[in-house]
């Protein structure tokens, strides 16, 4: 089974199996073209991913700012809303005072 094995392999590259090693060829084990690759990556993509980042920071900042506008409208009108409600709380207390003396003069008239 091992003939069969070695054979089919060097007919497939040409040479027969040599077993495991380090090869020490720069330009076989293609370290030059990976370190200009890795090199070209690495300059170009600074600026990319620089420019990635400083875009989310923009709309990251826009959203607080939007959000921090909003609040303070919220603020705004929690507060009218709040000065409505004592206003209608006055007025419902001075309807049911003059309610209650009418009341009384109503049953002080029936007497």
């Amino acid at each position: 089974m091992k003939n069969v094995t070695d054979s089919s392999f060097s007919w497939v590259t040409g040479h027969p199996p040599r077993g495991f090693g380090v090869n020490t060829d720069i330009l076989a084990t293609n370290l030059i073209n990976l370190s200009v690759v890795i090199g070209v990556l690495v300059f170009f993509g600074k600026g990319v991913l620089s420019d990635l980042l400083d875009n989310r920071k923009q709309k990251i900042l826009n959203t607080i700012r939007n959000s921090e506008e909003l609040r303070g409208r919220a603020i705004e009108q929690l507060e009218k809303a709040r000065v409505r409600l004592r206003k209608i709380e006055i007025e419902a207390d001075q309807f049911r005072v003059n309610g209650y003396s009418e009341i009384e003069r109503e049953k002080m008239n029936l007497i």
